[in-house]
Order: C-alpha cells, then structure tokens, then sequence
C-alpha cells in the first residue's frame, strides 16, 4: 500500500446538528416541540418528489448541490426563509466537526510514507475545512466531485487522485461510509474499507480499522 483515500462527510468529519444550526439560523427561539416538528418535517421532506428530483446529480456542480438542498430545507415551511443560511452552514468550516481518532489516524499514517487525499461527492472545496481543524497538511491530493463534473464510483475520480499521489489504483485504500458510492472504488481497481454509519459528530469512528489494514 503507498496511498489512502478518504471520504469527507461521514468518514472523517461530521456536521452539527440541524437542531442546533436551525435555531442558530432562526431569529426567534424555539422550544423543543416546535424542533420536532422541524425536523421531522426534513425528514418527510425526503420523501417529497421534489426534493427527491432535486438530489438527482447533485454533486456533479456547486449549482446542483445548493438546489438540492435549499430544496430539501425549503420542504418545511419554517424553514423556507432560512434555506440560504442553512445552506451557508453547511459550507461553514466551523460547522463541521472531526471525528476524534481522525487526527491520530491521519498522522500515524502519514509517519508511515503513505501519501493521502480526499475523494469526496461535494459542491465545494472542503480545503477551508481541513484547515480550519489544522488537518489539511496531511493531504497532497483533493478531488472534489463538482469540478470534474460526475460522482463516486465513477472511476475517474479514484484514477485522479491515485495519479497525483503516484500510486497505483492496486496500491491505494479508499475509505469511506457508502457502500454504493466509496466501495465502488473496488471496480477502479482500488481496495475499498467501507465504515458503519450512524457514528455522532465528535465520536470515535473507528478509524484505528484503516491503522490496522495498512500493517500499523
């Protein structure tokens, strides 16, 4: 192995938590009640054909991301006059937090000469991000799915960034949380460990799985 890949949403970082960005958003306090019917309004808000419509490719450009999900947030009526604002959480690098083994993972394997980067289905550049959490200087490659016009599992994002970190797909680990989309990197040639989802924001995500499959 000489090279890692990872996933950002899901794998090594998590956003807040929409109760807690929806009443930063909101002028006005809301009680709890008023919450759970907010939230359980995005969760129906899933199902509307609408917003499933909007999903669709949402991740092939910044413009497609935004749609699909002010779309979603705008589905509760309470929430359609803070779509923007929520959406701008969303590219907040404050508003994401890293899981707690990403850091000691990340520099175990780089003391290690393995070269890393990130592969993630995004409307934005997550750099910000990674830097906010001082965690950026671990990567040498970053491949966003909207600049190259397409999403995980097409392999041209996997074969990109094993070209800039000089590795061989058959010498490359992808990580991820999908099972469709991160494990797809099997048919680019790559090896692919897939994590559980359901992991909180701020949680051990398991990560010291990668250490292991790596020889560390």
């Amino acid at each position: 192995m000489r090279a890692v890949l990872f996933d950002f949403s899901g794998t090594l970082f998590q956003v807040a938590p929409y109760a807690d960005r929806i009443r930063a958003a909101l002028s006005q306090p809301v009680d709890d009640a008023a919450m759970d019917l907010m939230l359980s309004g995005l969760e129906a808000g899933l199902s509307d054909p609408g917003v499933v419509e909007a999903q669709r490719a949402r991740d092939v450009s910044s413009k497609a991301h935004r749609h699909a999900f002010t779309t979603w947030y705008s589905s509760v009526p309470e929430l359609a006059p803070i779509a923007d604002a929520l959406y701008a959480q969303l590219k907040a690098p404050e508003c994401w937090v890293p899981y707690a083994d990403a850091e000691s993972t990340l520099r175990q394997l780089t003391c290690t000469g393995l070269a890393l980067g990130v592969v993630s289905d995004v409307g934005w550049d997550l750099r910000a991000t990674f830097a906010h959490h001082r965690l950026d200087h671990y990567f040498t490659s970053w491949v966003h799915s909207y600049e190259h016009n397409t999403e995980k599992p097409d392999p041209l994002l996997f074969d990109h960034a094993c070209r800039e970190l000089g590795a061989e797909p058959a010498q490359t680990l992808m990580v991820g949380d999908n099972p469709a989309k991160d494990g797809g990197a099997a048919g680019a040639g790559l090896r692919s460990f897939v994590l559980p989802g359901g992991a909180t924001p701020g949680s051990y995500r398991g990560l010291e799985a990668v250490l292991r499959l790596a020889g560390l």
